[in-house]
C-alpha cells in the first residue's frame, strides 16, 4: 500500500475505492472516519496521505504532474464552507473549520511536503494567515498562489488558493505571503515543481509593483482602479494598467469639470430668470399670503359654527 485516503462521506469514500481498483489513482486504503478520530499511529506504513480526499483529485493531479505514487507527500483541501458564501462565512467559529485538527497531525508526523487548496475568500478571513503562521512556526517554508480554473483553459473562473509547505525548501518571490505565479523550486525538483508547471510562465508581482499599485490607487479614489491595476500587475502588464488608469483619471476630470461648468451656467441662467420675473413673483407671493389667510379664517369660522 502506498496511499492513505481520509474521507468521511460514504459516497465519496466508495468512489475512492472504485478509482483505486480501476488504477486511476494511487493504490491504498480509504479511511472513512472523521479526521477528528484519526491518530498519528494510524498513519504508519503509508507513503502518501490525502486528507479530505473527495474522489481522489489530488492523487490524480499528482500523477498528471509526474509525481510518482511512491514519492511522499501530504495533501488536503480543508472544508471550504466556513469561508464560502454558501457556508455563511463563520470562519473559525464554524465546526467544519478543521485546519487545527489537520495541523495537529502535521506536527506529530512531520511530513516533508504538504500541498493544500482552499477557496480564495478564505485568505480575506484570516485562514491563510493562520495556516502560514502555524506552518512557519514548525519550520516549514510556505508559499501560495491564487489560480483559477481559467488558468488551465476551463470556461469559468473558480479562483482557488493553492499552497505548498516544504520542510526543506526556501521561499522565493513572496509578496505579503501570497504568491502570484511564483516559482517555488526546491533542491531535487521538490514541491515547487508541481506549482510551477502551469504557473511558471506567469511573471511575479514585484515589490516595486506593489508600491506602484498603492500610489496609483491612493491618488485616484476609484475602486475599479484597484481591480484594473491588480489584474494588470498580476499579468505583468504594468504599462497597460497605468494607461487605463490614466484614461480613467482624465475621464473623471472631464466629467467633474463638465458638471461644474454646467452648474455655473445653469445658475447664471436661473438668476437671470428670477430677475426678469421679480414683479410677477411679488404678486404671486402676495396672492398666496392672502389666500392662505382666508383659508385659515374660513376654517376657524366653520369650526365655530359646527360647535354651536
Amino acid at each position: 500500500m502506498t496511499a492513505y485516503y481520509n474521507e468521511n462521506d460514504p459516497y465519496a469514500a466508495q468512489w475512492l475505492r472504485n478509482l483505486i481498483a480501476a488504477g486511476h489513482i494511487a493504490s491504498g486504503d480509504v479511511d472513512d472516519r472523521s479526521i477528528v478520530d484519526v491518530r498519528p499511529g494510524d498513519l504508519k506504513g503509508y507513503t502518501q496521505h490525502h486528507w479530505f480526499a473527495g474522489i481522489g483529485g489530488w492523487s490524480y493531479a499528482l500523477r498528471l504532474a509526474g509525481w510518482d505514487d511512491a514519492r511522499p507527500v501530504w495533501t488536503g483541501s480543508c472544508p471550504c464552507q466556513p469561508f464560502s458564501g454558501a457556508g455563511q462565512r463563520k470562519a473559525g467559529a464554524d465546526e467544519r473549520h478543521l485546519w487545527p485538527v489537520w495541523f495537529r497531525l502535521i506536527t506529530k508526523c512531520r511530513p516533508e511536503r504538504v500541498l493544500g487548496e482552499q477557496v480564495e475568500g478564505a485568505s480575506g478571513l484570516g485562514w491563510w494567515d493562520r495556516v502560514s503562521a502555524d506552518l512557519e512556526t514548525e519550520g516549514y517554508a510556505v508559499g501560495a498562489a491564487v489560480l483559477g480554473a481559467h488558468s488551465v483553459g476551463a470556461p469559468h473562473i473558480r479562483q482557488r488558493l493553492w499552497w505548498v509547505a516544504d520542510s526543506h525548501g526556501q521561499r522565493e518571490g513572496a509578496v505579503n505571503g501570497i504568491w502570484r505565479g511564483a516559482r517555488t523550486e526546491s533542491a531535487g525538483g521538490g514541491a515547487g515543481g508541481l506549482a510551477d508547471r502551469n504557473s511558471g510562465r506567469q511573471p511575479q508581482l514585484a515589490q516595486r509593483d506593489g508600491r506602484t499599485l498603492a500610489f496609483v490607487t491612493g491618488m485616484i479614489p476609484c475602486p475599479l482602479t484597484t481591480f484594473i491595476m491588480s489584474y494588470a500587475l498580476a499579468r505583468g502588464l504594468l504599462g497597460a494598467g497605468l494607461a487605463v488608469t490614466a484614461a480613467m483619471a482624465l475621464g473623471m476630470i472631464a466629467t467633474i469639470g463638465g458638471i461644474a461648468l454646467g452648474a455655473a451656467f445653469a445658475r447664471d441662467r436661473f438668476m437671470a430668470l428670477l430677475a426678469r420675473t421679480e414683479s410677477w413673483r411679488h404678486h404671486v407671493g402676495r396672492l398666496l399670503e392672502v389666500g392662505g389667510s382666508m383659508m385659515v379664517l374660513m376654517f376657524g369660522v366653520w369650526t365655530m359654527i359646527r360647535s354651536l
